[in-house]
Protein backbone atom coordinates (compact mmCIF):
# COMPACT_ATOMS: atom_id res chain seq x y z
CA UNK A 1 0.00 0.00 0.00
CA UNK A 2 1.52 3.58 -1.05
CA UNK A 3 1.30 5.49 2.00
CA UNK A 4 2.70 9.15 0.00
CA UNK A 5 3.02 10.38 -3.31
CA UNK A 6 6.13 11.76 -5.29
CA UNK A 7 4.48 14.78 -5.08
CA UNK A 8 4.84 15.08 -1.36
CA UNK A 9 8.34 14.54 -1.76
CA UNK A 10 8.52 17.23 -4.34
CA UNK A 11 6.71 19.48 -2.46
CA UNK A 12 9.02 19.17 1.02
CA UNK A 13 11.81 20.26 -0.58
CA UNK A 14 10.21 22.86 -2.14
CA UNK A 15 8.57 24.02 0.85
CA UNK A 16 11.58 23.89 2.61
CA UNK A 17 11.94 27.40 3.32
CA UNK A 18 8.57 28.03 4.90
CA UNK A 19 10.43 26.27 8.28
CA UNK A 20 11.33 29.52 9.42
CA UNK A 21 8.54 30.30 10.69
CA UNK A 22 8.74 27.30 13.32
CA UNK A 23 11.23 30.03 15.20
CA UNK A 24 8.54 31.97 15.78
CA UNK A 25 5.31 30.34 16.03
CA UNK A 26 3.39 32.61 18.39
CA UNK A 27 4.06 35.61 15.46
CA UNK A 28 2.56 32.66 12.70
CA UNK A 29 -0.51 32.03 14.94
CA UNK A 30 -1.19 36.20 15.28
CA UNK A 31 -1.16 36.17 11.84
CA UNK A 32 -3.60 33.46 11.12
CA UNK A 33 -5.57 34.81 14.05
CA UNK A 34 -5.83 38.48 12.16
CA UNK A 35 -6.85 36.98 8.93
CA UNK A 36 -9.55 35.06 10.25
CA UNK A 37 -11.02 38.04 12.22
CA UNK A 38 -10.96 40.30 8.90
CA UNK A 39 -13.00 37.29 6.79
CA UNK A 40 -15.21 36.21 9.26
CA UNK A 41 -15.86 39.41 10.91
CA UNK A 42 -15.74 37.56 13.95
CA UNK A 43 -14.74 39.01 17.81
CA UNK A 44 -11.26 37.16 18.67
CA UNK A 45 -12.05 38.40 22.18
CA UNK A 46 -15.26 36.96 22.39
CA UNK A 47 -13.68 33.07 22.11
CA UNK A 48 -10.32 33.80 24.05
CA UNK A 49 -9.84 30.00 25.52
CA UNK A 50 -10.26 28.38 22.17
CA UNK A 51 -7.37 30.57 20.75
CA UNK A 52 -5.61 30.06 23.61
CA UNK A 53 -5.52 26.44 23.42
CA UNK A 54 -4.88 26.77 19.31
CA UNK A 55 -1.84 28.43 20.53
CA UNK A 56 -0.70 25.76 22.44
CA UNK A 57 -1.49 23.54 19.71
CA UNK A 58 0.63 25.39 17.39
CA UNK A 59 3.44 25.47 19.92
CA UNK A 60 3.49 21.70 19.67
CA UNK A 61 3.33 21.67 16.14
CA UNK A 62 6.12 24.04 15.54
CA UNK A 63 8.55 22.19 18.33
CA UNK A 64 8.00 18.65 16.70
CA UNK A 65 11.66 17.44 15.72
CA UNK A 66 10.37 15.61 12.55
CA UNK A 67 8.14 17.81 11.08
CA UNK A 68 8.15 18.11 7.75
CA UNK A 69 7.71 21.51 5.23
CA UNK A 70 4.83 19.80 4.06
CA UNK A 71 3.55 18.90 7.36
CA UNK A 72 4.11 22.35 8.81
CA UNK A 73 1.76 23.88 6.23
CA UNK A 74 -1.13 20.99 6.13
CA UNK A 75 -0.96 22.25 10.47
CA UNK A 76 -1.02 25.40 9.59
CA UNK A 77 -4.13 25.14 7.18
CA UNK A 78 -5.90 23.41 9.45
CA UNK A 79 -5.46 25.78 12.33
CA UNK A 80 -6.70 28.42 9.96
CA UNK A 81 -10.07 26.70 8.99
CA UNK A 82 -10.75 25.61 12.34
CA UNK A 83 -10.36 29.44 13.87
CA UNK A 84 -12.25 30.80 11.38
CA UNK A 85 -15.24 27.91 11.72
CA UNK A 86 -14.84 29.57 15.52
CA UNK A 87 -15.23 32.87 14.93
CA UNK A 88 -17.71 32.48 12.07
CA UNK A 89 -19.83 30.79 14.59
CA UNK A 90 -19.36 33.07 17.45
CA UNK A 91 -20.17 36.17 15.63
CA UNK A 92 -23.35 34.23 14.18
CA UNK A 93 -24.83 33.69 17.81
CA UNK A 94 -23.91 37.31 18.01
CA UNK A 95 -25.87 38.38 15.04
CA UNK A 96 -29.05 35.81 15.64
CA UNK A 97 -28.77 35.45 19.65
CA UNK A 98 -31.93 33.27 19.07
CA UNK A 99 -30.07 30.62 17.87
CA UNK A 100 -29.35 29.62 21.41
CA UNK A 101 -32.30 28.36 21.90
CA UNK A 102 -32.94 25.53 19.41
CA UNK A 103 -33.03 22.56 21.38
CA UNK A 104 -30.62 19.73 20.54
CA UNK A 105 -32.78 16.45 21.74
CA UNK A 106 -32.03 13.00 21.94
CA UNK A 107 -29.06 13.19 19.99
CA UNK A 108 -27.07 9.71 18.75
CA UNK A 109 -23.16 9.25 19.73
CA UNK A 110 -21.30 6.86 17.58
CA UNK A 111 -18.51 5.71 19.76
CA UNK A 112 -16.04 2.59 19.87
CA UNK A 113 -12.42 2.09 18.98
CA UNK A 114 -11.14 3.15 16.19
CA UNK A 115 -11.66 0.57 13.29
CA UNK A 116 -15.13 -1.04 14.77
CA UNK A 117 -17.18 -0.43 12.18
CA UNK A 118 -18.18 3.10 13.27
CA UNK A 119 -18.29 4.53 10.07
CA UNK A 120 -20.43 2.06 8.82
CA UNK A 121 -23.20 2.56 11.27
CA UNK A 122 -22.52 6.10 10.89
CA UNK A 123 -23.02 6.02 6.89
CA UNK A 124 -26.33 3.68 8.08
CA UNK A 125 -28.33 5.61 10.77
CA UNK A 126 -27.78 9.47 9.52
CA UNK A 127 -29.06 8.49 5.86
CA UNK A 128 -32.84 7.86 7.51
CA UNK A 129 -35.25 10.74 6.89
CA UNK A 130 -35.75 11.38 10.70
CA UNK A 131 -32.33 12.10 11.26
CA UNK A 132 -29.39 13.93 10.15
CA UNK A 133 -25.29 13.56 10.38
CA UNK A 134 -22.92 16.71 9.43
CA UNK A 135 -21.60 16.30 6.56
CA UNK A 136 -17.69 16.84 6.30
CA UNK A 137 -17.98 20.44 4.29
CA UNK A 138 -20.43 21.66 7.39
CA UNK A 139 -18.18 20.77 9.62
CA UNK A 140 -15.53 22.69 8.03
CA UNK A 141 -17.92 25.65 7.23
CA UNK A 142 -20.58 25.61 9.44
CA UNK A 143 -23.24 28.65 9.03
CA UNK A 144 -26.74 28.74 8.69
CA UNK A 145 -28.95 28.32 5.52
CA UNK A 146 -27.37 30.66 2.96
CA UNK A 147 -29.01 29.05 -0.11
CA UNK A 148 -27.88 26.91 -2.55
CA UNK A 149 -25.42 28.93 -4.80
CA UNK A 150 -23.47 29.28 -1.10
CA UNK A 151 -24.21 25.34 -0.40
CA UNK A 152 -22.40 24.10 -3.56
CA UNK A 153 -19.57 26.97 -3.30
CA UNK A 154 -18.57 25.20 0.14
CA UNK A 155 -18.86 21.70 -1.13
CA UNK A 156 -16.45 22.44 -3.74
CA UNK A 157 -14.30 24.30 -1.51
CA UNK A 158 -14.10 21.17 0.78
CA UNK A 159 -13.70 18.97 -2.14
CA UNK A 160 -10.49 20.73 -3.07
CA UNK A 161 -9.40 20.01 0.29
CA UNK A 162 -10.29 16.51 0.07
CA UNK A 163 -8.84 15.92 -3.44
CA UNK A 164 -5.40 17.62 -2.37
CA UNK A 165 -5.27 15.60 0.74
CA UNK A 166 -5.85 12.40 -0.94
CA UNK A 167 -3.61 12.89 -3.52
CA UNK A 168 -1.22 13.47 -0.95
CA UNK A 169 -2.07 10.44 0.92
CA UNK A 170 -3.19 7.93 -1.44
CA UNK A 171 -3.24 5.27 1.24
CA UNK A 172 -6.68 7.10 2.65
CA UNK A 173 -8.29 6.35 -0.38
CA UNK A 174 -7.84 2.59 1.40
CA UNK A 175 -8.09 3.79 4.96
CA UNK A 176 -10.73 6.29 5.27
CA UNK A 177 -11.86 7.69 2.33
CA UNK A 178 -13.52 11.32 2.42
CA UNK A 179 -16.22 12.84 0.72
CA UNK A 180 -17.48 16.90 1.41
CA UNK A 181 -20.89 16.30 1.18
CA UNK A 182 -21.06 12.84 3.62
CA UNK A 183 -21.57 12.87 7.51
CA UNK A 184 -18.32 12.85 9.33
CA UNK A 185 -16.38 13.10 12.13
CA UNK A 186 -16.57 15.56 15.06
CA UNK A 187 -13.46 15.18 14.92
CA UNK A 188 -13.11 18.38 12.16
CA UNK A 189 -14.82 20.68 14.43
CA UNK A 190 -13.74 20.14 17.91
CA UNK A 191 -10.26 21.67 18.36
CA UNK A 192 -8.76 19.66 20.78
CA UNK A 193 -8.26 15.98 20.68
CA UNK A 194 -6.07 12.82 19.87
CA UNK A 195 -6.33 13.45 16.14
CA UNK A 196 -3.74 15.76 16.23
CA UNK A 197 -1.28 13.16 17.32
CA UNK A 198 -1.89 11.31 14.86
CA UNK A 199 -0.47 13.64 12.48
CA UNK A 200 2.71 14.23 14.40
CA UNK A 201 4.19 12.63 17.59
CA UNK A 202 3.59 15.23 20.04
CA UNK A 203 4.05 13.81 23.60
CA UNK A 204 3.84 17.26 25.35
CA UNK A 205 0.77 18.09 23.67
CA UNK A 206 -0.83 14.86 24.85
CA UNK A 207 0.22 15.43 28.24
CA UNK A 208 -1.40 18.91 28.48
CA UNK A 209 -4.61 17.28 26.42
CA UNK A 210 -4.63 14.99 29.53
CA UNK A 211 -5.00 17.83 32.02
CA UNK A 212 -7.27 20.13 29.96
CA UNK A 213 -11.08 20.77 30.75
CA UNK A 214 -12.99 19.49 27.65
CA UNK A 215 -16.44 20.78 28.64
CA UNK A 216 -15.81 24.08 26.57
CA UNK A 217 -15.60 21.68 23.40
CA UNK A 218 -18.76 19.83 23.94
CA UNK A 219 -20.48 23.23 24.34
CA UNK A 220 -19.03 24.48 21.23
CA UNK A 221 -19.95 21.33 19.56
CA UNK A 222 -23.90 22.05 20.45
CA UNK A 223 -23.41 25.34 19.47
CA UNK A 224 -22.67 24.50 16.29
CA UNK A 225 -25.23 22.10 15.69
CA UNK A 226 -27.49 24.74 16.99
CA UNK A 227 -26.18 26.82 14.22
CA UNK A 228 -26.86 23.85 11.43
CA UNK A 229 -30.46 23.32 12.91
CA UNK A 230 -31.01 27.19 12.87
CA UNK A 231 -33.91 27.63 9.94
CA UNK A 232 -33.56 24.11 8.89
CA UNK A 233 -35.94 21.29 9.47
CA UNK A 234 -35.19 20.03 13.14
CA UNK A 235 -34.14 15.85 12.87
CA UNK A 236 -32.35 13.62 15.53
CA UNK A 237 -28.56 14.57 15.33
CA UNK A 238 -26.30 11.63 15.00
CA UNK A 239 -22.63 11.83 15.88
CA UNK A 240 -19.84 10.00 15.72
CA UNK A 241 -16.27 10.02 16.58
CA UNK A 242 -13.82 7.42 18.63
CA UNK A 243 -12.69 10.29 20.48
CA UNK A 244 -16.21 10.58 22.04
CA UNK A 245 -15.27 7.30 24.27
CA UNK A 246 -12.46 9.51 26.43
CA UNK A 247 -15.37 12.14 26.90
CA UNK A 248 -18.82 10.39 28.31
CA UNK A 249 -18.74 13.00 31.09
CA UNK A 250 -18.58 16.03 29.09
CA UNK A 251 -21.47 14.26 27.01
CA UNK A 252 -23.73 13.77 29.51
CA UNK A 253 -23.32 17.44 31.13
CA UNK A 254 -23.79 19.06 27.74
CA UNK A 255 -26.48 16.63 26.44
CA UNK A 256 -27.96 14.88 29.01
CA UNK A 257 -30.65 12.81 26.63
CA UNK A 258 -28.19 11.56 24.42
CA UNK A 259 -27.81 8.25 23.64
CA UNK A 260 -24.53 6.23 23.11
CA UNK A 261 -24.20 3.66 20.46
CA UNK A 262 -21.12 1.95 20.97
CA UNK A 263 -19.52 -0.51 18.93
CA UNK A 264 -17.00 -3.26 20.10
CA UNK A 265 -14.65 -5.47 18.75
CA UNK A 266 -11.67 -7.13 19.57
CA UNK A 267 -8.74 -4.42 20.23
CA UNK A 268 -5.90 -7.08 19.05
CA UNK A 269 -7.72 -6.40 15.41
CA UNK A 270 -8.17 -3.14 16.11
CA UNK A 271 -4.60 -1.58 17.36
CA UNK A 272 -2.84 -2.95 13.97
CA UNK A 273 -5.28 -1.50 11.39
CA UNK A 274 -5.30 1.65 13.53
CA UNK A 275 -1.79 1.80 13.73
CA UNK A 276 -1.42 1.66 9.87
CA UNK A 277 -3.74 4.38 9.85
CA UNK A 278 -1.87 6.86 11.94
CA UNK A 279 1.46 5.60 10.02
CA UNK A 280 -0.33 6.64 6.82
CA UNK A 281 -1.37 10.35 7.90
CA UNK A 282 2.44 11.17 10.03
CA UNK A 283 4.19 10.29 6.63
CA UNK A 284 2.43 12.78 5.06
CA UNK A 285 3.67 15.31 7.94
CA UNK A 286 6.84 14.03 9.62
CA UNK A 287 10.19 12.59 7.94
CA UNK A 288 10.78 9.28 8.71
CA UNK A 289 7.90 8.32 11.67
CA UNK A 290 8.96 6.36 14.36
CA UNK A 291 6.78 3.35 14.06
CA UNK A 292 7.39 1.98 17.48
CA UNK A 293 6.23 5.41 19.28
CA UNK A 294 3.25 5.14 17.22
CA UNK A 295 2.59 1.46 18.86
CA UNK A 296 2.92 2.87 22.41
CA UNK A 297 1.37 5.54 21.71
CA UNK A 298 -1.90 4.53 20.69
CA UNK A 299 -1.53 1.07 22.37
CA UNK A 300 -1.91 3.73 25.48
CA UNK A 301 -4.43 6.16 24.18
CA UNK A 302 -6.91 3.29 23.40
CA UNK A 303 -6.51 1.42 26.31
CA UNK A 304 -7.02 4.32 28.49
CA UNK A 305 -9.91 5.25 26.59
CA UNK A 306 -11.76 2.67 26.70
CA UNK A 307 -10.85 2.29 30.79
CA UNK A 308 -12.29 5.68 30.95
CA UNK A 309 -15.69 5.06 29.12
CA UNK A 310 -16.29 1.73 30.84
CA UNK A 311 -16.40 3.62 34.48
CA UNK A 312 -17.90 6.77 33.20
CA UNK A 313 -20.87 4.75 31.69
CA UNK A 314 -21.93 3.65 35.11
CA UNK A 315 -23.14 6.77 36.09
CA UNK A 316 -25.90 6.68 33.23
CA UNK A 317 -29.28 5.03 32.61
CA UNK A 318 -28.61 1.79 31.54
CA UNK A 319 -31.01 2.27 28.38
CA UNK A 320 -29.00 5.29 27.37
CA UNK A 321 -26.46 2.73 26.10
CA UNK A 322 -26.90 0.44 22.87
CA UNK A 323 -23.85 -2.51 22.59
CA UNK A 324 -22.88 -3.42 19.38
CA UNK A 325 -20.55 -6.34 18.39
CA UNK A 326 -18.75 -6.01 15.23
CA UNK A 327 -20.23 -8.92 13.56
CA UNK A 328 -23.70 -7.50 14.09
CA UNK A 329 -22.22 -4.75 11.30
CA UNK A 330 -19.89 -6.98 9.15
CA UNK A 331 -22.09 -9.90 9.13
CA UNK A 332 -25.53 -9.95 9.92
CA UNK A 333 -26.18 -6.35 9.29
CA UNK A 334 -29.49 -7.46 7.49
CA UNK A 335 -30.49 -8.98 11.14
CA UNK A 336 -29.25 -6.58 13.71
CA UNK A 337 -29.77 -3.21 12.21
CA UNK A 338 -33.05 -2.87 12.29
CA UNK A 339 -32.85 -4.20 16.03
CA UNK A 340 -30.55 -1.34 16.26
CA UNK A 341 -33.02 0.91 15.11
CA UNK A 342 -35.29 -0.81 17.61
CA UNK A 343 -33.29 0.23 20.33
CA UNK A 344 -32.52 3.58 19.20
CA UNK A 345 -36.38 4.22 19.13
CA UNK A 346 -36.31 4.76 15.64
CA UNK A 347 -38.79 3.33 12.78
CA UNK A 348 -36.91 0.98 10.65
CA UNK A 349 -38.33 1.72 6.73
CA UNK A 350 -38.06 0.30 3.45
CA UNK A 351 -35.94 3.36 2.33
CA UNK A 352 -33.26 2.75 5.20
CA UNK A 353 -32.90 -1.14 4.06
CA UNK A 354 -32.31 0.23 0.50
CA UNK A 355 -30.16 2.64 2.49
CA UNK A 356 -28.10 -0.03 4.15
CA UNK A 357 -28.24 -2.30 0.61
CA UNK A 358 -26.24 0.74 -1.10
CA UNK A 359 -23.64 1.39 1.97
CA UNK A 360 -22.68 -2.51 1.80
CA UNK A 361 -22.48 -2.64 -1.83
CA UNK A 362 -20.01 0.07 -1.77
CA UNK A 363 -16.01 -1.19 -1.82
CA UNK A 364 -15.07 -1.84 1.87
CA UNK A 365 -13.27 0.46 3.87
CA UNK A 366 -10.00 -0.93 5.42
CA UNK A 367 -10.35 -4.30 3.01
CA UNK A 368 -7.00 -3.90 1.79
CA UNK A 369 -5.53 -2.51 4.89
CA UNK A 370 -2.60 -4.05 6.79
CA UNK A 371 -2.63 -5.21 10.49
CA UNK A 372 0.71 -5.89 11.36
CA UNK A 373 1.36 -5.34 15.05
CA UNK A 374 4.75 -6.53 15.13
CA UNK A 375 5.49 -3.45 12.35
CA UNK A 376 4.49 -1.02 15.38
CA UNK A 377 7.18 -2.92 18.00
CA UNK A 378 3.81 -4.46 19.67
CA UNK A 379 2.66 -8.25 20.14
CA UNK A 380 -1.10 -9.28 20.62
CA UNK A 381 -0.11 -10.39 24.56
CA UNK A 382 0.94 -6.56 25.30
CA UNK A 383 -2.68 -5.14 23.52
CA UNK A 384 -4.55 -7.69 25.74
CA UNK A 385 -2.73 -6.77 28.94
CA UNK A 386 -3.51 -3.15 28.54
CA UNK A 387 -7.15 -3.79 27.82
CA UNK A 388 -7.59 -5.96 30.85
CA UNK A 389 -11.18 -8.14 30.62
CA UNK A 390 -12.36 -5.62 27.89
CA UNK A 391 -11.76 -8.78 25.02
CA UNK A 392 -13.37 -11.20 27.20
CA UNK A 393 -16.22 -8.62 27.28
CA UNK A 394 -16.58 -8.08 23.83
CA UNK A 395 -16.13 -11.98 23.20
CA UNK A 396 -19.23 -12.83 25.34
CA UNK A 397 -21.58 -10.08 23.65
CA UNK A 398 -20.55 -11.48 20.20
CA UNK A 399 -21.70 -14.61 21.35
CA UNK A 400 -24.82 -13.40 23.36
Amino acid sequence: MRRKSMTTSVLNVLLQPTMAGRRSPDKVFDGIVAKAERSTGGDRAAVKEFLDGMRVLNRRFAESPRLSPMGWQSVQGDLRLRIENRLRVQRLVTEHPEIAAEPIEKPVFIVGLPRTATTLAHNIIAKSADHRGPALWEWMFTDIDRGEEARRRRIKQTERLVGTFMRLAPAFKVIHPLNAEKPDECNYLLPHGTQHIARVHMPKYYEWIEQRDTLPDYEYLKVALQVLQYGRERKRWILKSPMHLDHLPEIRKVFPDATIVWTHRDPITVLGSLCSLVESSQVMHERNPDLHAIGATWLRIQATAIDRARKARVDWPRSSFVDVPYPWLAAEPHDKVPLLYERLGAKWTEADARTLDSVLARPGIGRQHEYELGRYGLTPQQVEDAFGDYPRMVEKLRLD
